[in-house]
């Protein structure tokens, strides 16, 4: 199961802004739910509940046990619940013990904006690719009127959907793919069609009734350390001064360019959508060249796993280290580190972006999370 984490580890963008977020004279929105959508960098128990359970050290540093999530703790998507004063998102796919009143998580790790050829045994990629999540929402948004009359206090109110915040933060896979798959040409060659599958889906759940949309680009894969980790004695320039692969980086900050005009198009197309662009690859960037003023170590070192020479042993399994068997476990400081499986960022990494991100800094328009049902005139 682990495989599919190790595949997706290729893609990113770069673009720092700085600029301070505009005063909003509106008064903040009252989101009763959130409806999230993406891969395993905002999924809280989808993938697990499907298929092979999360194993221990997941979710050490918050849960104290897995948690159906890719950290230590928790997520992007955790600190948006909480900052919107919201319960922590259950996943669709898990009917053990879970509560939609106010949302639900249709994200599942390695899932695509595309749909794959490959099973998930395979390569590791999802079967729940963004079209399939679009599915599942309605299956979940047709039959709520029917179990809200049954149990009121686990499912959402029938009107409040067009008032919820529906957050996506998918595409990372699709790179990882194509890059195993295609040359460089192929892969930017395959970006636009990608778009319009993204593009089709924030139309569908539009049409299904949602209204204000928190959109996350594409992250900084390059800077992932399991980028380079088979990577011995790289030429000069093939990595930048942080340890990044440019190439990598370079094809996804393309896919956040067309991401981005895109959107200025939905926005267009769809006139009743207050769509909010979130810079994420740039607050992870502007982290990893800046992690000893932060107080994390080096961002190319991983917190969770063995990784020695040409030996690797993955986080929460077992391998052969110098002829024994050893398991990879954590490290004894987890809040030190930005990366905590080599492929996906540790709690305190996704706090410090959460409380980068979420007051509007890296959003285009430049407006905080709480106010994102507004519509601004001034895209």
């Amino acid at each position: 199961m682990f495989l599919l984490l190790l595949s997706l580890v290729l893609l990113a963008p770069f673009n720092i802004s700085s600029t301070a977020v505009a005063t909003n004279a509106k008064p903040p929105c009252d989101f009763p739910a959130i409806y999230n959508f993406g891969d395993s960098n905002s999924d809280t128990g989808g993938i697990s509940a499907t298929f092979e359970p999360i194993q221990a050290p997941y979710g050490e540093s918050f849960f104290r046990k897995p948690a159906g999530r890719f950290s230590d703790g928790r997520l992007l998507i955790d600190f948006i619940a909480e900052h919107m004063r919201l319960p922590y998102l259950s996943a669709y796919l898990d009917s053990i013990g879970s509560n939609f009143r106010h949302g639900a998580n249709f994200a599942t790790g390695g899932s695509t904006i595309r749909r794959q050829n490959e099973t998930i045994f395979q390569s590791g990629i999802s079967p729940f690719s963004l079209d399939i999540q679009i599915v599942h929402f309605y299956r979940f948004k047709s039959i709520t009127e029917e179990l809200y009359r049954r149990e009121k206090n686990k499912f959402p109110r029938p009107h409040e959907f067009s008032n919820s915040l529906y957050t996506i933060d998918i595409g990372q896979t699709d790179l990882a793919v194509g890059f195993r798959q295609m040359s460089n040409i192929q892969l930017r060659t395959a970006i636009p069609y990608i778009i319009n599958q993204f593009s089709a889906a924030v139309t569908r759940l539009y049409q299904q009734g949602a209204r204000a949309f928190w959109i996350h680009n594409i992250h900084p894969i390059g800077c992932l350390p399991t980028a380079t980790l088979y990577l011995k004695n790289p030429k000069p320039g093939v990595l930048d001064n942080y340890g990044c692969l440019k190439s990598h980086n370079k094809m996804a900050l393309e896919f956040n360019r067309q991401l981005k005009a895109r959107i200025r198009t939905l926005r267009a197309e769809l006139g009743h959508a207050a769509i909010t662009y979130v810079d994420v690859y740039a607050a992870k960037y502007e982290l990893i060249s800046n992690t000893k003023n932060q107080g994390f170590v080096e961002p190319q070192k991983i917190c969770c796993g063995v990784h020695e020479g040409n030996t690797h042993v993955w986080c929460g399994q077992k391998g052969i280290v110098r002829g024994e068997e050893v398991f990879g476990g954590a490290c004894t400081n987890p809040s030190g580190y930005i990366s905590w499986d080599g492929v996906h960022y540790s709690q305190a990494a996704n706090h410090w972006i959460a409380d980068h991100i979420l007051n509007g800094s890296f959003s285009d328009p430049l407006i905080p999370i709480t106010h994102a049902c507004h519509k601004r005139l001034h895209y």
